[in-house]
């Protein structure tokens, strides 16, 4: 019995499935001319994967294959960015391109493949983590620093323009709430980010400990406390610790304690995932004073009364949904709610202020 010939439907889609694959695989060729070593091999890796799925539309189509379809708009963008840029905002964009690959649903892509797209989404966000990483100390102090900087500056600009006082004193109001603001964050994060890089240093083991191991009593076997205190059982620490100081004799100056920690091992990424202190304090005063410029510029530029708290509330609002679509994409979540996210929280905080600023201007006429 001849198999059934497809339909111009499913001619379409099987067309637009190998645009899309050829795509992907350059999207990731692109990305791995900008990386080397293991992340480079591992997104080659992924463009021969999108390989195999491009051989199984074409043998599909046969002879229909026709000419060559441009992949989607979302795909062609990403090979743009990834041309450009190579960033972790592309990472994160191809690790939402993954998840939402159609061949779960699709009966005419193989089980192998719509596996093959989940381990790629996994992949592609274990590639996507270690820029995250990188990036968590100084992007949380930026992202936390505009988020205050457009609400707290825009509620207090709507909550003293509601009261009517001339539009000067709301400048001028709104120019010192962005200095101070911007102060107290940039001091604000220097000092919690070195607190807590004191505290993970504090809790790693030292580097001059494996200097006192010729000289430990066996018998009264100290080490062994060392073992215990980090969450081995007593049996545990004293064999392990007896184990350690029989190789004394052999390697003494290449012994390091903090080589078999327990469940609470420090690990070296944390420092570079917590940020430093002062990178952090100015990402937060200079996103802080960005965010907070914004509901100003309408008085800068001479506006006054509602066309003002109008442009304002714009200003941020547009402010608000970048920020929040720049968390969404970064965090591999739909971008879209997350700004719509961020504009409901900023435009509560603001409209309440906005009110209570009515109510005392009203006592006060």
């Amino acid at each position: 019995m001849t198999p059934a010939e497809p339909t111009a439907a499913e001619i379409r889609r099987w067309q637009q499935y190998l645009a899309d694959e050829q795509a992907e695989a350059a999207v990731y060729r692109d990305l791995a001319s900008r990386r080397s070593g293991e992340e480079r091999e591992i997104l080659l890796a992924l463009a021969e994967a999108e390989g195999r799925h491009e051989a199984h539309w074409r043998e599909l189509l046969g002879d229909r294959v026709g000419t060559a379809r441009r992949g989607a708009v979302r795909t062609r963008v990403l090979g743009f960015l990834a041309r450009r840029f190579g960033s972790v905002f592309v990472l994160a964009l191809a690790q939402s391109a993954e998840a939402r690959s159609p061949y779960e649903a699709d009966v005419d892509a193989t089980d192998a493949m719509a596996a093959d797209e989940r381990i790629h989404e996994e992949v592609v966000r274990g590639l996507a983590a270690r820029g995250r990483k990188r990036l968590s100390g100084t992007f949380r102090a930026a992202v936390f620093g505009v988020n205050d900087g457009l609400v707290s500056n825009l509620a207090l600009v709507l909550g003293v323009g509601a009261t009517g006082i001339p539009a000067t004193a709301v400048l001028f109001t709104g120019l010192a709430g962005l200095l101070a603001g911007a102060l107290s964050m940039g001091a604000g994060e220097y000092v919690s980010v070195r607190s807590q890089r004191e505290l993970l240093e504090a809790s790693t083991p030292s580097p001059q400990a494996h200097t006192a191991l010729p000289h430990l009593d066996l018998e009264a076997n100290e080490l062994a406390l060392v073992y215990r205190a980090r969450g081995m059982s007593p049996a545990e620490a004293h064999a392990h610790a007896e184990d350690m100081l029989r190789q004394v004799n052999v390697a003494t100056g290449a012994l390091d304690l903090a080589e078999n920690r327990a469940a609470d091992d420090i690990d070296a990424d944390e420092h570079e995932a917590v940020g430093t202190g002062l990178s952090a304090a100015i990402s937060s005063f200079c996103f802080f004073a960005s965010g907070a410029l914004l509901p100003v510029l309408p008085y800068l530029f001479g506006m006054s009364g509602a066309a003002a708290i109008i442009l304002a509330s714009v200003l941020v609002g547009l402010a608000l949904l970048a920020t929040g679509a720049i968390v969404g994409l970064l965090s591999g979540a739909p971008p879209l709610r997350r700004a719509l996210r961020q504009l409901f929280i900023g435009y509560a905080a603001a409209a309440i202020t906005y009110v209570l600023g009515l109510l005392f201007g009203a006592s006060l006429s």
